[in-house]
């Protein structure tokens, strides 16, 4: 069990032990150059692979976990960044964490009912989705989830960056909602500081319409928010969402 598998009190998980910095800058994708506080400069693995368009501003505090494996040649993960209106969880592998832990605890209350959760389902032609749901008297429910960083304005949106293998799983779930299951498309925002959310047509104008037309085929959307300190993160409320 990884530190951030342990949950929290409140229903959500713990961070590992945080270790504080800056941000000097984030290259290559899967880089980070960060000062510690203590005035040492490590390179940190950034597990994003997206633009982090508003959350990757050098000078910025971050928070890093440290792992003492010998087989990473990195010791330190990026997990936060503290931009001014908020904590941004930048760890993509969280919200798939998160979201499942969260249901299976029952705390979801558009998916009550389903009991069991089944995790990296295979779909299709070498196409995979995040969860499988399935409970008494309910349908099959393929849920694939989207880490949501980018806000502005107070408005969430995704993707940061043109995405054809998002665009590939909305395609996936329309047909899965055709042969007669049930399909969710799960936004978690890893911040504080959204009201509302919409797809980013200005960034990816083809997933936009993608996802309105997955909607209207009977994809459902839900949106949360999250609760973000520096001890845990948990799933906090529902966004409404505009397409």
């Amino acid at each position: 069990m990884s530190a951030v598998d342990v949950p929290s009190s409140k229903g959500g998980l713990h961070w590992p032990e945080l270790t504080a910095g800056t941000l000097i800058k984030r290259y290559k994708r899967f880089l980070a150059d960060v000062r510690l506080d203590s005035g040492e400069l490590v390179t940190a693995h950034c597990p994003n692979s997206g633009s982090m368009k508003g959350c990757s501003e050098p000078g910025r505090p971050v928070y890093l976990s440290y792992h003492d494996n010998p087989r990473r040649k990195l010791k330190y993960s990026w997990e936060l960044i503290h931009m001014p209106s908020s904590l941004v969880g930048v760890n993509t592998l969280m919200p798939n964490r998160l979201v499942a832990h969260t249901i299976e605890k029952g705390m979801i209350p558009e998916l009550n009912g389903y009991g069991r959760v089944k995790r990296e389902i295979s779909i299709g032609n070498k196409s995979r989705l995040d969860l499988l749901l399935t409970g008494k008297d309910l349908p099959p429910c393929y849920v694939e989830i989207k880490n949501c960083s980018l806000v502005e304005k107070k408005v969430a949106m995704f993707p940061d960056a043109v995405t054809a293998r998002g665009r590939k799983h909305l395609v996936e779930l329309q047909r899965l909602v055709a042969d007669g299951s049930c399909s969710l498309m799960f936004f978690l925002i890893q911040r504080m500081d959204a009201q509302s959310f919409r797809p980013a047509a200005h960034i990816d104008p083809a997933y936009a319409e993608e996802l309105k037309k997955a909607n209207d085929n009977g994809v459902d959307i839900l949106c949360y928010d999250v609760g973000i300190d520096l001890n845990s993160i948990r799933i906090r409320r529902p966004l409404p969402v505009t397409l």
